[in-house]
């Protein structure tokens, strides 16, 4: 990732906060100089959907606020003090408290220092969190993993057969995490799993986490982000799991998402399969139900895609509205600051469900240098489909094409339980896409248009009545 980069996407680990607040009953304590929590809030919530604090987010957020003194003499008092007196006032299940840059720069021990209060009994761990250890994705993880090595214990569990812990979109920082999750633990219940989604409000919060190494198996759906979780687990408690790589969006992804599950949780083929039958004619009854508004509109419909968003919610937004839809791919940028060595994994996975991919994934973090390359693609084309944040809505209509939302920054929408996974999910997305042409397209605006048709009059000659009605501009 450059040092500089024009139209951010994340934010720094620090970001790792709104995971705690993603689980019920948690809470977090930043130490950290003051604003570098809020700014976090602002980004993640106010800037994502206006997706709210969370019990304990925002202003109620604990913080020791280091200043001058903080650097030259160390914070660690502040931070016990800080420690102590959100037990006091706040309620919560479990702490965790996170560093920033300025604690750790000076080497304040915040780890060491919740191990303190942890060995007396308090549910607390600890975790380093400064905003050049990493982006909101690293900070996501490294809150995951803290808690599962300083609360969970070293004991392994009794595995409960069926039973699966789900790891996947980043809370908050994906904006619509929280129907994301809740389909994906509906999905994987219709199949006859037991379901530890652990994040969001589909989950029981501590005791889910606490539950953790008694599972079967451990499922990963995401390119990369949790892929050190599943690891972590497996070599801790010896817990197997399953790395399914492409968020399933629609009938396909979703159906193939469904059977590789079924296949190694080792349930009965004959009942995924009759899930799976349910489900796709629904869907697909759906969807036809579109075809008269596609053909009507054929000559106005963009059929260009360009994708900018994470590697979780690009690659599986561009397969199904490239294999389901119709789309044609120009363009897939995925923004998460994935690491090389994850690359060509992820680029393999995506090329592996179209060939059509071939050469069109980029992972770039610059807002600048992607839309410059969209715009050299582009040629002119007025038959663009932007997917992306407000940033790509400012391209659309400076090159006269479509936008709908994906990513963030989203400052200029609502999310509550929204969601584009699985069935519903690719139904909804489709919805999304074709409504917000009315929207976006200035030739689909609308109009009144007065209409003469002739009528027989009273006296038996004819005369002209002219109607009114609405319509939209071809």
């Amino acid at each position: 990732m450059s040092p500089v980069i024009e139209q951010p996407r994340f934010t720094c680990a620090l970001g790792g906060q709104q995971t705690v607040l993603a689980i019920p009953g948690a809470r977090p304590i930043v130490h950290a100089g003051p604003g570098c929590s809020m700014k976090i809030m602002e980004f993640s919530s106010m800037n994502a959907g206006r997706q709210g604090e969370g019990c304990g987010g925002g202003t109620h957020i604990s913080c020791t606020n280091a200043y001058e003194q903080e650097v030259v003499f160390g914070g660690e008092k502040k931070l016990r003090a800080t420690i102590e007196g959100a037990f006091k006032v706040i309620k919560g299940d479990l702490f965790v408290v996170l560093s920033g840059c300025t604690a750790d720069i000076v080497g304040d021990d915040t780890i060491n220092i919740a191990k303190e209060y942890a060995e007396k009994g308090w549910p607390i761990v600890g975790v380093e969190t400064a905003g050049f250890k990493g982006t909101s994705y690293d900070g996501h993880e490294t809150v995951v993993n803290g808690i599962i090595e300083q609360f969970l214990g070293d004991t392994p569990g009794t595995p409960r057969e069926g039973m699966v812990n789900v790891f996947s979109v980043v809370p908050f920082q994906n904006p619509y995490w929280r129907g994301d999750l809740e389909n994906l633990k509906s999905l994987l219940r219709s199949i006859g799993l037991e379901v530890n989604i652990l994040f969001g409000y589909g989950s029981k919060g501590i005791s889910e986490w606490k539950d953790i190494p008694n599972a079967q198996f451990n499922l990963l759906v995401s390119p990369w982000v949790g892929l050190s979780t599943v690891q972590l687990l497996e070599q801790k408690y010896g817990t197997p799991y399953l790395h399914y790589p492409v968020l399933p969006f629609g009938a396909q992804e979703t159906s193939r998402f469904l059977r590789e599950v079924g296949l190694y949780a080792g349930i009965p083929k004959a009942r995924i399969d009759e899930r799976i039958e349910t489900e796709e004619k629904r869907f697909y009854r759906y969807l036809s139900s579109i075809v008269d508004f596609l053909s009507e509109y054929r000559s106005n419909l963009p059929w260009e895609l360009y994708t900018v968003a994470d590697s979780a919610y690009g690659a599986g937004a561009s397969v199904f509205l490239t294999n389901e839809i119709g789309f044609i791919p120009k363009g897939v940028y995925l923004v998460d600051d994935v690491a090389e060595r994850f690359q060509e994994a992820i680029t393999a996975s995506i090329i592996s469900r179209n060939a059509d991919f071939e050469g069109l994934v980029h992972f770039e973090s610059d807002g600048g240098l992607i839309q410059q390359d969209i715009r050299d693609r582009l040629q002119g084309s007025r038959k663009a489909l932007f997917l992306g944040s407000g940033w790509e809505k400012f391209l659309a209509q400076s090159t006269g094409n479509s936008c709908s939302f994906l990513s963030l920054p989203l400052p200029e929408t609502v999310i509550l339980g929204k969601s584009f996974i699985g069935y519903s999910g690719g139904i909804s997305l489709a919805e999304e896409i074709y409504s917000d042409l009315f929207k976006t397209k200035a030739h689909f605006s609308r109009q009144t248009v007065f209409i003469e048709t002739p009528a027989t009059a009273p006296d038996g000659g004819n005369r002209a009545l002219v109607t009114r009605s609405n319509a939209y501009a071809l």
